[in-house]
């Protein structure tokens, strides 16, 4: 099975792919798609939502994880990244409804550090001793890669949990 991890962001977004055969889990491919070469923020929605179709034609992931919005100071960027997100999702959910997930920041750092609130170096470093040393272009891959493991390590409860079968 391919989950494509997704760490969402309105000029930037980290994007990770795994396979995933019983218990063993296989890196695919990760990347960070940059979307702040364009200026209007409005006119980035249609390339967020173009950019994550490409994925999914060109990985065809069988279940797609998604960071949970996360707190941020301002009203504005929060409302940017809540719609950068909906887009990506409106992108999945053409062709995987019911196979979207969502995962809490801190759900994701416990599931791949054993520790909620560990910063991204150690995000980092948990990834490299998952899958050999790595260098990743942004945090934002390694994040991507990182909420792909923890749905690969909670899908079955998360499944069980929203009364999906197996």
């Amino acid at each position: 099975m391919i989950i494509l991890g997704i760490d969402p962001g309105s000029r930037k977004a980290g994007y990770a792919l795994i396979d995933v055969q019983g218990k063993k889990i296989s890196y695919i491919a990760s990347g960070v798609l940059k979307y702040d070469h364009v200026d209007e923020f409005i006119d980035r929605l249609g390339m967020i939502y173009q950019t994550c179709d490409e994925l999914m034609t060109k990985y065809q992931p069988d279940e797609v994880s998604v960071e949970a919005l996360i707190y941020v100071k301002s009203v504005e960027a929060l409302s940017k990244l809540a719609q950068a997100r909906g887009a990506m999702v409106a992108a999945f959910s053409r062709t995987r409804k019911g196979k979207i997930f969502e995962y809490a920041p801190n759900t994701v750092k416990s599931s791949v550090t054993g520790h909620g609130h560990a910063d991204k170096d150690a995000v980092d470093k948990a990834m490299n001793m998952m899958f050999g040393k790595m260098t990743f272009k942004t945090s934002d891959e390694s994040d991507a890669l990182a909420i792909a493991v923890c749905h690969a390590l909670n899908r079955n409860m998360k499944m069980k949990l929203m009364g999906k079968s197996l």
